[in-house]
């Protein structure tokens, strides 16, 4: 996960044109919540669990708090670009999903 992270990181600054700061702080980022999002798959793993949208709902739930985080983190340009290189599809996707299992409730 942190080669991952460390790869997102380098396509994002070669994406956006991002400052070293934005850099370090995307790969801080990435880092951080990678590796706590791997655990809260694996812990689902351990305890045997099959529904396939729990995993995804955990997956969705950390890749809002990045989206968040680098919200924070890109200038207005820079979100655009983000947005527009696939981040409002994947976004809308998971909204889409939030929605329907709320639905479901």
């Amino acid at each position: 996960m942190m080669a991952r992270a460390e790869e997102e990181a380098d396509r994002l600054q070669r994406l956006l044109d991002l400052e070293d700061w934005q850099v370090f702080y995307v790969d801080s980022t990435l880092k951080h919540d990678y590796t706590l999002m791997v655990g809260e798959l694996e812990s689902l793993s351990a305890s045997k669990v099959s529904n396939s949208s729990m995993y995804m709902a955990v997956q969705d739930k950390w890749m809002e708090r990045i989206d968040a985080a680098y919200h924070g983190i890109f200038d207005d340009r820079q979100w655009q670009a983000y947005l527009k290189s696939g981040a409002a599809k994947a976004q809308k996707a998971r909204q889409k999903r939030k929605a329907k299992s709320e639905g479901l409730k």
